[in-house]
């Protein structure tokens, strides 16, 4: 079962639409997990009339429109591994001890809100990941999304993906550069 993750896509706030790669990746996945902060009921729209199968959850910056649609945390058990997604986990400091506390009966916990890529393991073997944000990479590199198998009862293949830069758009006041 192959798996796109995802979180944090603030569209339009932050992309005017989804980068293409990741329209790719959604039309091939098995299960797309989304971790929040979809910030218009069009991208989810767009994303669950694609999806094979869709697992999301509403962020912080999700108006009432997305939490009436989506919940604050999703469950699925996928050949026998048990698959949490959540927006929200506190601050890095802890992460661990917290979530394996808060989700003891998980294998794997989905998480956004930072835009930060994370991929670690809690005491108990509960595999935390964060796919960062395609759209708002904020101070991190690159623009990311991860993927990942589920193949034999076992999470497999994680992998985090970076996006080719975008070009900026020019400053009010200034002039696009010709190229």
């Amino acid at each position: 079962m192959y798996l796109l993750l995802i979180s944090d896509t603030h569209v339009p706030r932050r992309a005017k639409v989804l980068p293409p790669e990741v329209m790719a990746e959604i039309d091939r996945a098995d299960l797309v997990l989304h971790a929040g902060d979809w910030t218009d009921a069009a991208t989810l729209d767009l994303v669950s009339g694609r999806a094979r199968r869709l697992l999301a959850v509403h962020g912080n910056n999700d108006g009432p429109e997305l939490r009436s649609r989506l919940p604050e945390v999703a469950y699925a058990t996928l050949e026998g591994v048990r698959f949490g997604v959540v927006h929200e986990t506190g601050p890095a400091r802890g992460r661990e001890r917290r979530c394996a506390q808060s989700f003891p009966d998980l294998d794997v916990l989905v998480f956004g809100h930072s835009h930060i890529p994370w991929d670690s393991l809690a005491p108990g073997g509960l595999r935390l990941l964060n796919p960062g944000s395609p759209t708002d990479r904020r101070k991190q590199p690159h623009h990311t999304y991860m993927t990942a198998h589920v193949t034999d009862g076992a999470l497999r293949e994680v992998r985090l993906h970076r996006l080719p830069a975008r070009p900026r758009p020019p400053a009010p006041g200034q002039v696009a550069p010709r190229g």
